[in-house]
């Protein structure tokens, strides 16, 4: 089996694999001054919580966008799970073609995660919109390799920069109101969020498009 774990900057994304089938995921909060001992045991009760041992666990994977805590992530695997992780980034051999500046100090795991996929998944040209604390737009080329992309705020760090930023302002669920037009702060709020944020993803899909082909597809992943 596989164990790939995803270290994102607001969530940890684990899954269990077992050839293409899935056999498990969790999520767990990403809280940067845990102790590799509280990581690993982590990983030891959800594998024996889904009814699996450390000794089933062939390989682990790990794609990070927090450094801090690659290491830290590294040093509970190989205590708890008595192996080394492979750590994905823009220099491990995917068979992707990378076209990016500086991609090993500039391109970020998940981005490379996401262009490999839809390579495997789904074909090219694609752009894939990965919504998380940033929304990230990648464009792969129809000769399959990693041309760049946009990086925007996620919708959730907009809402919070809202909320801090302002004084009157309060704090909302982000849920579609009744329409665009708010008649009343909160719905006002929640339009030029939610339906703001459609319009951002609509507006770079649209540009991606332009630039790749009308065939493009779209691939939308994330938390």
């Amino acid at each position: 089996m596989l164990l790939a774990i995803d270290l994102g900057n607001t969530n940890i994304t684990l899954g269990l694999y077992q050839g293409d089938s899935r056999l498990g995921a969790w999520r767990l909060a990403t809280v940067h001054n845990r102790m590799p001992d509280e990581y690993g045991l982590q990983l030891l009760g959800l594998l024996e919580h889904a009814r699996h041992t450390v000794q089933e666990i062939e390989g682990t994977v790990l794609a990070s966008v927090v450094p801090p805590l690659t290491g830290t992530f590294v040093q509970a695997c190989r205590e708890y799970l008595s192996q080394d992780p492979l750590v994905v980034d823009a220099g491990v051999k995917t068979g992707l073609s990378v076209r990016y500046e500086d991609p090993k100090h500039a391109l970020g795991a998940d981005r490379v995660a996401d262009a490999v996929a839809v390579n495997q998944l789904y074909g090219t040209p694609a752009c894939v919109v990965d919504f998380g604390t940033a929304t990230t737009f990648d464009a792969v080329s129809r000769e399959g390799e990693y041309l760049g992309g946009a990086i925007a705020p996620g919708i959730e760090v907009a809402a919070e920069s809202l909320f801090m930023r302002t004084a009157k302002l309060p704090r909302v669920e982000l849920t579609r109101p009744p329409g665009v037009i708010g008649r009343n702060t909160v719905n006002a709020i929640q339009s030029g969020l939610i339906f703001g944020y459609v319009g951002l993803v609509e507006g770079m899909v649209a540009r991606c498009k332009q630039e790749l082909g009308e065939d493009t597809q779209v691939i939308g992943t994330g938390g």
